[in-house]
């Protein structure tokens, strides 16, 4: 089942919202001071976007600021640490990403518990990443990456947003359905891993979709091939991984928001629902969609479960590939 389907049938099987109609006074009050809004990565990148295309509109609806905390580092994990051991009032919110559910299985200690210290509030949305060579290697294809590899096994470098981050797992996958061996180098966050490929340091990655589309159009980068099952309307005409010769290649990236596990229920709900209203909002949805984002509204009993399937889905790939953190 892809990630896709899988999204799809939990929206299908999950129970919907249950709202009270007498809301607990800490629900109705909230909220009554700021927001801290944590993106765990640099500003530029695709959580970071998210962030702040959502943050404002939070604030517009409920007269309370909501501020963006950027907190690189550790792959997201210091910045959802915060999170974790934050007040659990719900004045603090994390945005998450599939990277998170690697990180499970993939970091031999965390600081925190994913699904025991957070809890799913809301899914931002769903999206492809795209495999993208720099401007100066020469290759035009997905078989040319092969059979250059091939000829200068591990020389060529790929870049990541961090150790254990989807890029790398990305990376991993398919060096292993391609049987090549690739260098990977991890940066602190796509945006500046983007700057190294277009500056030549680095042979390939796989980029969130959002963050390529504007150096694909300017011609600074060179996209071969998107990594969901089909192709996208924002650039049509990219071929997906498997079209271009790599079987089973199916991933789809996710964003959300969480917040500590001990956040009341009802406050939790309340932030659902204001994140929900604007991603439903035409204005929202058409500036994600075209950026090659799919806006996706779940309840919190359907991220949570989508964020454990992700968790177990991840473990089997580690486990097979053998990488372990560095």
């Amino acid at each position: 089942m892809t990630p896709r389907s899988r999204l799809l049938v939990l929206v299908a099987i999950a129970p919907g919202t249950i709202v009270s109609p007498q809301q607990p006074a800490v629900a109705q009050n909230f909220p009554d001071r700021p927001i801290r809004f944590i993106v765990p990565y640099p500003p530029g990148g695709s959580t970071d976007i998210l962030a702040r295309v959502v943050a404002p509109r939070m604030s517009e609806t409920w007269g309370q600021p909501v501020i963006i905390d950027n907190r690189p580092g550790a792959t997201g994990n210091i910045g959802c640490d915060l999170a974790a051991k934050a007040s659990p009032d719900g004045y603090t919110i994390v945005v998450t990403s599939m990277s998170q559910a690697i990180g499970v299985s993939y970091f031999r200690k965390l600081p925190y518990d994913l699904v025991r210290d957070l809890q799913g509030v809301s899914l931002f949305s769903t999206q492809p990443n795209v495999l993208v060579a720099g401007p100066n290697l020469p290759v035009r294809s997905i078989q040319d990456v092969v059979a250059l590899a091939k000829t200068k096994p591990g020389q060529l470098a790929y870049a990541s947003a961090g150790n254990g981050s989807s890029q790398h797992l990305m990376g991993e996958f398919f060096k292993q359905t391609s049987k090549i061996d690739l260098i990977h180098v991890p940066y602190k966050g796509t945006g500046i891993a983007i700057n190294d490929l277009i500056g030549g340091q680095i042979a390939l990655m796989f980029s969130p979709l959002i963050q390529a589309i504007p150096q694909m159009k300017s011609g600074k980068m060179r996209a071969l091939a998107v990594t969901s099952p089909k192709r996208v309307a924002a650039v049509s005409d990219i071929p997906t991984m498997i079209e271009a010769g790599v079987p089973g290649f199916d991933v789809v990236s996710w964003y959300g928001v969480h917040t500590g596990s001990k956040v009341p229920r009802a406050t939790v709900e309340k932030i659902n629902r204001e994140i929900n209203r604007i991603l439903a909002s035409p204005e929202v949805n058409d500036r994600l969609s075209g950026m090659g984002m799919d806006p996706a509204q779940l309840t919190p009993e359907q991220f949570n479960a989508l964020t454990k399937s992700e968790v177990l889905r991840w473990a089997r790939v580690i486990k097979a590939s053998g990488i372990t953190q560095e």
